[in-house]
């Protein structure tokens, strides 16, 4: 007999602040952060897509239960929504995606701990980054790692990165390049994921070029005609 989900609960920590409500961010991991928000509300914007910065994450219907705060999760199929919290708990889909941005004071656990955690929780893909400058991690150590779950044992297996360092997350279909501060995603022909304003800024430009080729094939054809005698404006 199945067990009936506990819904419902008040969580504690709704209301509360956890150890990881309480640290600050610097300013290379608050950008980074904001940059790939951006660019994965472009990347799913013609789908269903949640997208969600620094929200509890709740893996029990437990009120004193502590949640899981990932810097970005990605769920795909679910709309967006105004929520307090996400209750895996309770019945809600895990996110295919989770991003942590490495910080001096949780990178061990974001390395060494929540590789488990997320693979318990259901994550299909989980990433670390260092932005920093300098590394924040030990010397030697890949600015970028990912680990993917393997359904069958349910749990999390390492990505092995290309010879440039570049992952390959099958859930958002990009690749992933560590590029300094930023951490860049492209697309397989290496194209680069823009944000909304990136994409449009990108096509004005293209229309202002197309537009601008086509004055100039109409200034070469006008030249020609007049070299032959003939008076373009009277056609």
């Amino acid at each position: 007999m199945v067990k009936e989900l506990k819904r419902g609960v008040q969580y504690y920590y709704d209301s509360h602040l956890t150890e990881e409500d309480e640290m600050g961010q610097t300013a290379p991991h608050a950008r980074l952060i904001r940059y790939l928000v951006r660019v994965l509300e472009w990347l799913f914007h013609e789908q269903p897509c949640a997208i969600y910065n620094e929200l509890n994450f709740y893996l029990k219907p437990e009120e004193m239960e502590k949640p899981v705060i990932p810097d970005i999760a990605v769920i795909k199929g679910e709309p967006y929504r105004e929520v307090r919290s996400w209750k895996i708990g309770e019945g809600e889909p895990p996110p295919q995606v989770v991003f942590e941005v490495l910080s001096e004071e949780t990178w061990r656990k974001d390395v060494e701990e929540k590789p488990k955690t997320y693979g318990e929780m259901g994550v299909g893909e989980y990433f670390v980054y260092d932005p920093h400058k300098p590394s924040v991690l030990k010397k030697g150590m890949p600015r970028l790692r990912g680990w993917r779950r393997d359904r069958n044992k349910g749990e999390m297996v390492e990505i092995v990165a290309d010879a440039k360092g570049q992952l390959w997350s099958e859930e958002l279909e990009s690749w992933l390049v560590p590029e300094g501060t930023h951490l860049r995603l492209y697309d397989q022909e290496h194209r680069l994921r823009l944000t909304e304003a990136e994409a449009r800024d990108l096509r004005a430009r293209e229309e202002a070029a197309a537009r601008q080729a086509e004055a100039r094939r109409a200034q070469i054809l006008a030249e020609k005609l007049r070299s032959l005698g003939i008076n373009p404006d009277e056609l």
